[in-house]
């Protein structure tokens, strides 16, 4: 269990790897900022590509295996971009560092098929929990090393983390046995990556290129066009790559919903509370603090997203995980509310982002729960990677939205326009997306494991006779 959550924290360090050069990428690779914003968007799309279809492939041909090959990605696209002096490799090895994004979701996976029943749900919020501890604890790591060392040695400690977990997985993780087989439904990839990466690609860009331009409307055109085709497609083919007809069930299909919404509340507050922290005093809002005290400020949040990982499955345990997600809904909620009327020193900004990260610790934790308990074993991997996905796409639209926000709401300081203190309050307050979020109803529940506050097992709903007919269940445990 702690080889893969360690796992899943490396991987998502690369996310908030680049944040503190980012300014500097132009003047260190040579190249326009228009250009080297792709060393970010790269990521992103590589990501979304990725993650589904490693999930699937792990479901056939073996998680761990699958797990193994994101890790030599992540390692791979590290040296490139260690290697780079220019724009193209950096791009490369960034796209490379994307697909490595699976990590996660295959190795909830494999805790589902090879933990016990009582240590499962404590074990599966963890690694849920890692994608928000990496990246809380990523930024100020990054920050403490790029001022004191060559830029390039965050790619060169991003590999050796990565080192460091692939001798870990084989050395300690045992391969799942519970497997599908089948054939890969390759049309049904290149038509799902095709409309992911028109989607994000206007999402990420639009605000660069202009939401009305030709080139924005036209993305999200095709991407509407090529994901209709892809779920004509995925309905009719006997093996598709992610299940339409299971994702469409009640349970599957809110927690995916619910799932954006957290993804868009994560990075929501990622966005604002930096800048507010880095602002001149002089605006009368901002702190006039350094990069690395902004990440300092954030690291707290990515521990207490780890600590409530057990109350989290403790609550799921007693309660049911549908109320784990709604408190933490509500907890979310409540910690933006407290941004709005607390942003004037140092400590307000550490008891926010404190009281926000427990929140996503909550959802975090009941997310997997929720997946796993309305899917066969068999579809696990690609189940929790599209969940996964949905979250990305969260964080892909808060990046827009607050950048909209903040970008028309602006006040003078000197000859710069800034982002108004009222700016921030507005991002802050559309902020906490889960409470706006639907919540599975009690009867969505049914037949999936949970009744009434406690778990009568977590055994899968019988496979179609197509796929497997009884899933296999491994009696080894993870050290």
């Amino acid at each position: 269990m702690a080889v893969l959550a360690f796992g899943g924290i490396v991987v998502s360090l690369m996310q908030t790897l680049v944040i503190p050069i980012v300014p500097e990428l132009p003047r260190l690779l040579n190249a326009p900022a228009s250009d080297t914003a792709w060393a970010v968007t790269a990521t992103l799309l590589a990501a979304a590509v990725a993650t589904p279809m490693t999930g699937r492939l792990g479901d056939m041909y073996g998680k761990r295996r699958m797990l193994l090959i994101s890790l030599v990605m992540l390692v791979a696209g590290s040296v490139t971009a260690a290697l780079s002096d220019s724009l193209a490799p950096m791009v490369v090895g960034r796209a490379l560092q994307g697909l490595a994004s699976g990590v996660i979701p295959l190795g909830i996976s494999i805790m589902r098929d090879e933990l016990p029943a009582e240590r499962l749900g404590s074990a599966t919020a963890l690694m849920s929990a890692s994608l928000g501890v990496g990246g809380a604890l990523g930024l100020p790591a990054a920050a403490l090393i790029a001022d004191n060392f060559d830029w390039h040695a965050l790619f060169w400690a991003s590999a050796g983390l990565g080192v460091v977990a692939l001798v870990l997985v084989p050395a300690l993780v045992p391969e799942s046995a519970v497997r599908t087989g089948g054939r890969f439904d390759l049309v049904g990839g290149v038509g799902m990556a095709a409309g992911l990466v028109c989607l994000l690609l206007a999402i990420s860009k639009g605000a660069d290129w202009g939401w009305s331009s030709g080139t924005t409307v036209g993305l999200f055109a095709a991407a509407v066009v090529v994901l209709l085709v892809w779920g004509r497609w995925e309905l009719r083919v006997r093996e598709p790559l992610v299940d339409l007809r299971t994702t469409a069930r009640r349970q599957v299909l809110v927690t995916n919903l619910a799932s954006i919404a957290v993804g868009f509340a994560m990075f929501a507050m990622s966005l604002v509370i930096p800048q507010l922290l880095q602002l001149p005093e002089a605006t009368g809002y901002g702190l006039g603090r350094s990069l690395l005290v902004a990440g300092l400020t954030m690291a707290p949040s990515g521990l207490v997203m780890m600590a409530t990982a057990p109350v989290s499955a403790a609550l799921s345990k007693a309660k049911g995980p549908k109320i784990t997600l709604m408190t933490g809904a509500l907890i979310v909620a409540a910690g933006y509310g407290l941004n709005i009327v607390l942003m004037s020193e140092l400590w307000h900004f550490v008891l926010v982002t404190c009281v926000i990260g427990a929140g996503i610790g909550f959802t975090y934790g009941a997310m997997p729960a929720l997946i796993m308990s309305a899917v066969p074993a068999s579809e696990t991997g690609a189940a929790n990677s599209l969940n996964t996905l949905m979250r990305s796409i969260g964080t892909s639209t808060a990046s827009a939205v607050a950048g909209v926000i903040l970008a028309q709401m602006t006040t003078a300081f000197g000859q710069t326009a800034l982002p108004s203190q009222d700016g921030f309050k507005v991002v802050l307050a559309i902020g906490p997306g889960p409470r706006c979020s639907p919540s599975p109803s009690r009867r969505s529940f049914r037949g999936s494991g949970w009744r009434r506050g406690r778990r009568t097992g977590w055994r899968p709903r019988p496979l179609r006779l197509s796929r497997l007919s009884r899933p296999l269940k491994s009696s080894r445990r993870l050290g």
